[in-house]
């Protein structure tokens, strides 16, 4: 089987196909053997066409036939009514698509983020995704990999080699998908195991010493049995140099092995069985410092660096160890087809299991502050699908089916302070305190009041305190769903569909702190004689300083020259200052300790469940599709639709995981707060999604074009902000965008292909009351570019009469400037009691920071006739720089970070097609 390429099938849903052949077949000339029974994967939901041309010479693919099955017949991408992008495995290959998050360069309406770890990875469909780093926040785009629902992204799945195509379906896919696709899906199939031998193998080298190696071989084992075997290997040396360690970071080191089994009777019955084992063994994350603050200082005195703001793209990062991950993922899946005739069964098992072993230096400094931040996680996830298609007459089919989901979170991580960090603690607080105060001086005071001079000793700030922390998540969802096509008229389909999904989670806490000056209560009133006399000292020393005029406080020579010179006037200064430290000195609001909260770094936690709190949330939603498709001419379609989307509650599995304000007092009110407590979030309530749209698709032959227009609303939008030290998660009341897509290509001369695609977005929170910087209502979402545009070209050119070809690709993807982040929860201004008193610095310290891409992808490859290929290649060519996220410095208040994105990378590969 030359190539191992066969035509592309997109299916953007799950309508049973019809057994005539559509005008897509007619419209290409492509003759089509029959339709493979069942579904090929639970997300898409017919089969795909068998479609063939006569054999191609060696070296040669077949062509890109895109068939979609959104209705009981065949359709071609543009005829169906749905948006959605295909990028095939052709595609993948030539423009070295290399990670998923190198696919938004040819989808503009998709933005991808990796961050935290090499386990974590952010998607965005029309300005509307979360998910990531935090797990018990599943995404609102729905990852599926052969009809298997993948809750979290830690695995290398754009290695590989049998990638058929990736299909991006935006809006929300509720009705028909099992879990979480309120914002979209992204669907990735791969190819079915042959009853040709075949295969092909791919080794490249590039810059950073990189190196892939992959394959895959596939062939009959009997007359009813195939098999496919896939591995690859991916390594590179790190991007970035670490100048305290002197190793690198952001480097690749993954390997992975699937097999696949199909038997197929040739007489409507199927079983597709897939075992897949991934492995990462990385170093990963660089981070650099995009602003300075106190506590930079602090760590510059300690003898520590960290990189300057101007050297966020030289590719260097300080640390004092390197930042890992170990992280294992594999599953097995099964699917069974049964055509019945004018039914056709469809069940797929999957069983997946990931473990994420991490640590990272998260202080990002050469300093020790912060000793270890380690964490092992670990998810196991069980689903069973099942479907059945069918047509009750030529004019109407339909599709019924359940699903159920079961998963088990649980979670361990570490934070511990450094042996830096008593040293640094030190210096911030005299710092705060004006040079009056040390931590060996609070020690001493506090221990003392508490009748112990030396029970706090050597135990503030001390190498290996900090948080202990352990989560658990177990989640059982099930639905329930069904769709109809009914033709009306001659080219005119209405399509109605129902989903009920069900969802109930259980989650519990077994965090604990023995960082022992996070434990104190700085309004306690055991402390009262303490804050009397700062505030008795702090108001002499101001009154004095104003009655000098020297435009700052008193130093104690100065005061006692002044009391020597007035002796009246200074015992009246005296009397008053005593008087306002005896009446304010359990005024939390006057607390002159007020300022040292910000090196409470890890408080008490408040574990769950508990008398208040019950551990658990459970929920439902039906949502709905009803569409419009006219095939206005033989050429153009057209189609209105009206969706709904649903997903579940989210946990927040972090140390910032708090409890409402309304369960915070009722804590107190039964004596059950821990010491420190404050108010925050434990869960998000579901997403409700709702899209209007309406679209236009045309094929001319030498010319393609698919318009849709569309308003899109997520209410209880899930958001989810890192604040330094955990995450909060928060329910946005209710956020849009308006938006146009095009997606386009034309032929103008036969050996050259012309892309175009842009989304344009107007995206706003209508009402976000709650979030972490007050009220946000109707201002612009961060995170969402108003303009996203990619241009691709290709140029194939036969060379001689043997079927040896050149095919130069190139795409630019560009994205107009938007900002990173709302604001930075760090700079937030609080009260003694925790409460907001102004967002104005955290608003506009993130106003600072903003994105653009102009990333230029290409390659140039020298196909043979005999099956193999050559290749250079290379990606962000014009070296564009930018940053990719920002957030607040862990442990350095008032410092910001943020992740560089990758720099130019290039380089050679070869193929053989077997």
């Amino acid at each position: 089987m030359k190539g191992y390429s066969a035509g592309i099938v997109a299916r953007a849903s799950r309508m049973s196909p019809g057994l005539g052949i559509g005008r897509a077949g007619a419209r290409t000339g492509l003759t089509l053997h029959g339709l493979l029974a069942g579904v090929a994967f639970a997300g898409l939901a017919a089969a795909p066409a068998r479609a063939q041309e006569a054999t191609p010479q060696a070296g040669e693919e077949y062509a890109d036939v895109i068939i979609v099955t959104a209705t009981k017949r065949e359709q071609t991408l543009q005829d169906v009514p749905v948006a959605v992008s295909v990028t095939s495995g052709a595609t993948l290959e030539r423009a070295q698509i290399r990670d998923l998050k190198d696919l938004q360069s040819v989808v503009p309406s998709l933005r991808v983020n990796q961050l935290q770890s090499s386990a974590n990875t952010n998607f965005y469909i029309r300005g509307f995704g979360n998910g990531a780093n935090n797990a018990g926040i599943e995404p609102s785009v729905g990852l599926f990999v052969d009809g298997v629902y993948r809750s979290r992204s830690a695995s290398m799945i754009a290695d590989f080699p049998d990638v058929e195509r990736i299909e991006v379906l935006r809006g929300p896919q509720s009705t028909l998908f099992g879990k979480n696709a309120s914002a979209g899906v992204i669907s990735i199939v791969t190819r079915k195991p042959q009853f040709e031998f075949g295969g092909n193998v791919e080794a490249s080298y590039g810059n950073y010493d990189a190196v892939v190696v992959k394959g895959v071989v596939t062939g009959p084992i009997s007359e009813n049995v195939a098999f496919s075997l896939a591995g690859g290997l991916n390594k590179r040396d790190g991007i970035v140099k670490d100048l305290n360690t002197g190793e690198r970071t952001n480097e690749r080191d993954r390997w992975f092995a699937r097999g696949q089994l199909l038997f197929d009777n040739h007489d409507g019955f199927e079983v597709r069985l897939i075992g897949d084992y991934g492995k990462i063994d990385e170093n990963c994350c660089a981070v650099v410092n995009l602003r300075q603050a106190t506590p930079t200082a602090a760590i510059f005195a300690l003898g520590g660096a960290v990189t300057q703001p101007d050297q966020k793209y030289d590719n260097v990062a300080y640390g004092n160890f390197q930042s890992s991950n170990d992280i294992e993922n594999w599953g097995l899946s099964g699917q069974l087809d049964y055509d019945m005739g004018g039914v056709k069964l469809t069940s797929i098992t999957s069983y997946r299991r990931t473990d994420a072993l991490t640590n990272q230096d998260s202080d990002f400094s050469s300093a020790d502050l912060l000793g270890r931040n380690w964490q092992d996680l670990r998810i196991k996830t069980f689903t069973q699908e099942l479907r059945a298609t069918f047509e009750v007459s030529d004019k109407l089919s339909g599709l019924v089916g359940g699903y159920y989901f079961h998963e088990k979170i649980d979670q361990a991580n570490e934070v511990f302070w450094g042996d830096d960090a008593r040293a640094y603690a030190n210096l911030l607080v005299q710092s705060l305190s004006g040079g009056a105060l040390s931590v060996p001086q609070l020690e001493t005071t506090f221990g003392a009041l508490e009748g112990n001079p030396a029970k706090y000793t050597g135990r503030f700030f001390a190498p290996g305190t900090g948080l202990t922390e352990a989560y658990k998540l177990k989640d059982e969802a099930y639905s329930l769903f069904g769709q109809l096509d009914f033709e009306v008229a001659p080219g005119l389909i209405v399509t109605g569909g129902i989903n009920y999904t069900h969802d109930a989670k259980r989650f519990a806490t077994g965090t604990t702190s023995n960082d022992a000056f996070a434990g104190i209560d700085l309004d306690g009133a055991a402390y009262a004689p303490f804050r009397q006399t700062l505030l008795y000292q702090g108001a002499l020393s101001q009154t004095v300083g104003n009655l000098l005029g020297l435009g700052r406080s008193a130093t104690a020579a100065e005061i006692g020259a002044f009391a020597a010179a007035n002796g009246a006037a200074f015992a009246q200064v005296n009397a008053g200052a005593t008087a306002f430290a005896a009446g304010n000195a359990n005024n939390p609001a006057a607390n002159p300790l007020a300022g040292l909260r910000a090196l409470q770094y890890f408080p008490p936690f408040m574990n769950l469940p508990n008398a208040v709190e019950p551990g658990k949330v459970s929920d439902g939603d039906f949502s709905y599709t009803a569409r419009v498709a006219w095939d206005v001419t033989p050429t153009v379609n057209v189609y209105a639709a009206w969706a709904t989307g649903y997903k579940a509650a989210s946990i927040n599995l972090s140390r910032d995981s708090r409890p409402t304000p309304a369960d915070l007092v009722a804590l107190r009110a039964q004596g059950l707060a821990v010491t420190n407590l404050t108010s925050g979030s434990r869960f998000a309530d579901a997403e409700d999604a709702t899209v209007y749209e309406l679209g236009i698709k045309g094929n001319w032959g030498i010319v393609s074009a698919n318009v849709a227009v569309f308003k899109q609303t997520i209410k209880n939008f899930q958001s989810n902000i890192f604040t330094g030290s955990g995450f909060f998660l928060a329910n946005a009341g209710k956020q849009s965008a308006f938006g146009i897509e095009f997606e386009g290509s034309a032929k103008p001369v036969d050996p050259l292909t012309l892309t175009l695609s842009w989304t344009y977005l107007d995206p706003k929170y209508d009402t976000f009351q709650l979030s972490a910087f007050g009220d946000l209502s109707g201002s612009t979402p961060a995170g969402v570019s108003p303009l996203s545009v990619t241009f691709g070209a290709e140029f194939v050119q036969p060379v001689g009469s043997n079927g040896d070809r050149v095919i130069l690709r190139g795409d630019y993807h560009y994205e107009a400037q938007f900002r990173l982040v709302e604001g930075l929860p760090g700079l937030v201004t609080r009260n003694a009691a925790g409460q907001v008193t102004s967002v104005a610095a955290a608003l506009a310290a993130a106003r600072e920071f903003k994105q653009d891409i102009n990333d230029v992808n290409a390659s140039l490859t020298y196909a043979m006739a005999r099956g193999i290929e050559v290749s250079v290649w290379g990606r962000n060519l014009l070296n564009d720089r930018t940053i990719l996220q920002i957030f607040d410095s862990p442990a350095q208040p008032g410092s910001i970070s943020g992740y560089p994105n990758q720099p130019r990378t290039y380089g050679v590969a070869a193929r053989y097609r077997f």
